[in-house]
């Protein structure tokens, strides 16, 4: 007991500052080094930044504290490593020669299909692993990513792709292939990859290992021919890095006149372009290069459409939970003759109500405070998401459907009174709006989340750059953060109220309550931390 204690101890007292600022800095010079195409440094630094003792802390801590997905275990059944386990497998790490163990095959439903999406969860050791070869493979990849590449790279998200589709048709209609890759993660073909990312001999043999470690379900262990399992820590990277050069690819096949634009986020992508014909001598080009790695376009998601004029039945496309869309205009009205709206999709809109409508049904037996618990998260969440675009209507009709939805749950809890009643009991009256309250907590409304708009990242750009005077300014006004958390993150000037570092945009970040009360949310008795050093601070307030 002695010595685990003394282990615990040994892990929470790292000088994990030191490590942090180690690795970056080792980070960045991978980076400039592969911008300037000097490989031999790169590997040289990569081989450095593996063996690095300040690598394996990070890549444990990464796995075992600030991965989300932490308590899913994997064929070995452990989901959980204690603080006195993480200094073994930080020494375990040393030797990179190890064999790969088979992944876990789970299912989770998909948000807008009734098919079931497959993940692959390595066991502990192989999440480590993986992670520490991430830190080193992506800042050599950041340096070569192509533009328009918004998917699974830190500091860019799904608005900066929704930025540069709107670039791009803000003052001249386009024609639109919304294409879909089919089965992207499960289908890349492994030799394909493996001669793509042409890197040092050990981490080649690493990712060979976990390709070909075989998908262990209902008790067999099958052999794995293609993909990279989603799942793994390295899985969103090694897909990109499968799928770079298609935007290259498509971008030199036509003249500098005529060029296009490729979007892509993740697996999904469109091809903008004003000529139809062209549009579609390019679908054939990139069926033929996602051919070359394995892959196809799936015919039941991929269209063309135009964002305004009517063409195969519809104006405008979906992408991304978003609606791209272009609206004639009189010159009076529009000095182009048409407008650029990007709206939530109706699909997101009614995922989204249906998703209330069954917090709400499974609170039919519940109090009110424990509703406003589960609700405000999903309603301050979606908000956040679409606050980006023209949604104020989209905003107001939310608002409208749950209030009566909240109105048939309380009728329902009192059915022999009447609405008047139900309304009075639940709801308060300030000013001129009516709130769902508990008398401590109020339902948050959709209409209050002020539309600001994104800013698209340069493309040029990258974490690894350092760039601190373009980076920090931007997490200031990170679209997909709660106004609550950029008041935190202003007020203490992007650093964690904890270990004093940067706050960055990939980091996970957590609010914590000084006095542990939830419903206390009084900004001085806020601080934001890191998810890590949150968890430090209440075993430290436990213990």
């Amino acid at each position: 007991m002695t010595g685990g204690q003394r282990h615990t101890e040994g892990w929470d007292t790292l000088p994990w500052k030191h490590f942090e600022r180690n690795i970056f800095r080792l980070q960045k010079r991978i980076y400039k080094a592969s911008l300037r195409g000097d490989f031999k440094q790169v590997r040289n630094l990569q081989r450095l930044l593996l063996r690095s003792y300040s690598a394996r802390c990070l890549a444990v801590r990464r796995v075992t504290q600030d991965n989300r997905g932490k308590r899913t275990a994997g064929v070995d059944g452990i989901a959980k490593v204690p603080p006195h386990l993480r200094m073994e497998m930080v020494e375990m790490l040393c030797n990179l020669r190890q064999p790969a163990s088979p992944i876990r095959r789970v299912y989770i439903p998909k948000h807008n299909s009734p098919e079931m999406r497959p993940l692959g969860i390595p066991v502990m050791l192989d999440r480590a692993l993986q992670a520490l070869v991430k830190l080193a493979l992506e800042p050599e990849w950041e340096a070569k990513f192509e533009p328009n590449s918004y998917g699974f790279r830190p500091g860019r998200c799904c608005h900066d792709a929704l930025e540069a589709i709107y670039n791009y048709i803000r003052l001249k209609p386009k024609f639109v292939l919304d294409a879909d890759i089919e089965k992207c993660f499960d289908r890349i073909n492994h030799e394909a990859l493996l001669v793509k990312l042409a890197t040092i001999p050990v981490i080649t043999d690493l990712i060979r290992g976990w390709l070909k470690a075989g998908i262990f379900e209902k008790g067999i262990i099958a052999p794995s021919e293609a993909g990279t399992p989603q799942g793994g820590v390295v899985s969103p990277l090694l897909a990109n890095i499968a799928l770079h050069g298609m935007e290259t690819a498509l971008v030199e096949s036509l003249p500098k006149s005529r060029k296009p634009a490729v979007i892509r986020y993740a697996d999904d992508f469109v091809i903008l372009h004003e000529d139809l014909a062209t549009l579609l001598q390019l679908k054939e080009q990139a069926e033929k290069w996602l051919a070359t790695i394995g892959l196809n376009l799936k015919a039941a998601k991929t269209r063309i459409t135009h964002t305004l004029h009517k063409h195969d039945g519809k104006v405008g496309f979906d992408f991304l939970g978003f609606t791209v869309r272009q609206f004639p205009m009189s010159k009076r009205h529009a000095r182009l003759g048409f407008k650029t709206f990007i709206k939530p999709s109706k699909a997101s809109q009614q995922r989204h109500l249906a998703e209330m409508a069954d917090v709400i049904h499974k609170h039919r037996g519940s109090n009110q405070t424990a509703l406003l618990t589960e609700l405000n998260p999903k309603v301050r969440g979606w908000t956040n998401y679409y606050r980006v675009c023209t949604a104020k209507k989209v905003f107001d009709r939310m608002d409208n459907q749950i209030h009566w939805k909240l109105l048939r749950w309380a009728k329902r809890r009192h059915s022999h009174k009447h609405y008047g009643w139900c309304r009075d009991r639940y709801w308060q009256r300030k000013r001129e709006r009516l709130d769902f309250c508990d008398g401590n907590a109020t339902l948050i409304k959709y209409a209050d989340a002020k539309i600001r708009r994104h800013v698209k990242v340069q493309a040029t750009k990258s974490p690894f750059d350092g760039d601190g005077a373009y980076w920090l300014p931007r997490l200031h006004k990170d679209s997909s953060l709660s106004e609550r958390v950029v008041l935190l993150l202003n007020r203490q000037k992007c650093r964690c109220g904890k270990c004093g570092l940067r706050l960055r945009s990939d980091d996970l970040l957590e609010v914590h309550h000084k006095d542990r009360n939830r419903q206390n949310n009084q900004l001085n008795n806020l601080e934001l931390l890191h998810g890590h050093c949150h968890d430090e601070v209440h075993r430290e307030l436990c213990s």
